[in-house]
């Protein structure tokens, strides 16, 4: 079996539609989706933890409807 290709933080941004500015204004807040440094310095992102990551922002938005 093999693994899925994790995400670029430039493919992350465009699925999400956020600049990086606020992304990394959630990162430091713990809320943006786990990510995943690699030794030269660039950062990734499971499919499976931005899914995650996504479906916990709209059980959470559910509540303030």
């Amino acid at each position: 079996m093999t693994r899925p290709p994790a995400l670029k933080l430039a493919e992350v941004l465009a699925e999400i539609r956020m600049s990086p500015s606020a992304f990394y204004r959630l990162r430091a807040r713990n809320q943006a989706p786990r990510m995943v440094k690699l030794p030269n310095g660039e950062l990734r992102c499971r499919r499976i933890d931005l899914d995650a990551w996504r479906e916990a922002c709209e059980r959470d938005s559910e509540r303030w409807r």
